[in-house]
């Protein structure tokens, strides 16, 4: 029988597409390093973990649709921590950043309306749209500039009768790329004179380096009803398996819109909510030291990598990840060429190529987005692995 053009037409994920090719690899006894997947191998804090231990339920009950208060309270005042007034009544707990990325599309624009973004672009972002029937129309960013946002006028030149939003990751995945006060200015000036709205995924807001600081479209009163926030526990806290996102507004149509889509899905994950309310009473210290763990990282992978002849990587400023060119064909094929004909003694690597980051064909067919999410010793075995790689895949493209 017959499946749905929207399921046909949607490409597969280019983090676990090679998936298979993996666990392949591995059923021969290969060793893999995982650099294709944001997840981080960083403890969960404790008290996380030992709220899942002392629950004191005798039922495991639905949640209110939007999320419990008390929870809902305490990112209020995480919030207030960046200089930002949200009431719990903004805020929505979803099932993941990911819920909250396709029910803000579901909200705010129609069938056949037109959403701006760059390119590349966190690739699950085309999947929320394929289901909404959103149009993505994308600014293309280079690794030449370090994935720089492109000026307003490249913005306007885009926008038609049909155009309802802008989306930004900050800082970005894939790129990490960081978007400074000038950067922002623009896109509020924009989504005013347009009377846009501002989507603006900033679930790695802590992952900031060099001394550089994050600025959130939460910080802009100007366009507050027309900005739309995305957060997550996910990498915060290294909780990504319990599924809880936020999605803050102080736009009361979009909660209330918002609201009814929680409905129908019931509500977001009771455990994964217990789990995320602990979190919030963490010290800070565990952040302070996950951040300069990362920074350390980070180093590594960009030093490593600027060793490799032909390889050139774009030095990101935030998040936890890095895209790098690499000399070969097809980033799709060399990755999995990795996973199916190479390995060195008995290990390999596995990076997701960016070709499935970009809309427009034929752009990032060189590069590969990399996740610097494990220990340094691990990250320096990888990347001497592909350079190992590298010197034997028979599409190598000398320059």
């Amino acid at each position: 029988m017959k499946i749905s053009e929207r399921i046909t037409g949607m490409a597969s994920s280019p983090i676990r597409k090679l998936t298979p090719l993996a666990d392949k690899a591995k059923s021969k006894g290969i060793k893999i390093y995982h650099l294709n997947i944001g997840q981080p191998d960083i403890r969960t804090p404790q008290k996380a973990l030992d709220s899942l231990k002392n629950i004191d339920r005798t039922v495991l009950e639905y949640s209110p649709s939007q999320g419990f208060l008390s929870l809902r309270k305490k990112i209020a005042e995480y919030y207030a921590g960046y200089d930002m007034d949200f009431a719990p009544e903004d805020i929505t707990v979803t099932t993941g950043a990911s819920e909250a990325v396709l029910f803000s599309f579901l909200t705010c624009m129609d069938p056949g309306d037109e959403l701006i973004t760059t390119e590349p672009t966190y690739a699950n972002y085309l999947a929320f749209a394929d289901v909404a029937g959103v149009k993505v129309k994308t600014l293309k960013t280079r690794i030449e500039d370090g994935f720089a946002l492109p000026e307003v006028e490249h913005f306007e030149e885009l926008i038609t009768d049909r155009t309802r939003a802008i989306l930004i990751c900050n800082p970005n995945n894939p790129s990490g790329t960081l978007y400074g006060k000038r950067e922002m200015q623009m896109l509020a000036d924009i989504v005013r004179k347009h009377d846009l709205y501002l989507f603006s995924d900033e679930v790695y807001r802590e992952f900031v380096y060099d001394g550089m600081e994050f600025i959130s479209a939460g910080h802009f009163s100007e366009i507050s009803e027309n900005v739309v926030l995305i957060d997550s526990f996910s990498k915060r806290y290294s909780e990504c398996g319990i599924r809880v996102g936020a999605l803050i507004t102080k736009n009361k149509s979009i909660t209330s819109g918002v609201l009814k889509l929680c409905q129908a899905r019931l509500s977001p994950p009771l455990l994964g909510q217990i789990v995320a309310e602990a979190s919030c009473d963490e010290n800070p210290e565990y952040l302070q030291n996950v951040i300069a763990e990362y920074d350390l990282r980070r180093k590594v992978l960009i030093d490593a990598l600027s060793e490799i002849p032909g390889v050139k990587a774009s030095v990101p400023h935030g998040a936890f990840y890095a895209m790098a060119a690499l000399p070969v064909d097809d980033s799709e094929k060399f990755c999995a060429w990795c996973l199916t004909d190479f390995q060195y003694e008995g290990e390999s690597v596995m990076t997701a190529p960016a070709n499935g980051f970009y809309i427009t064909p034929g752009l990032g067919t060189n590069q590969v987005r990399m996740a610097y999410v494990l220990n340094a010793d691990d990250l320096r075995r990888a990347v001497f692995l592909l350079g190992k790689a590298l010197g034997q895949y028979p599409g190598r493209q000398l320059r």
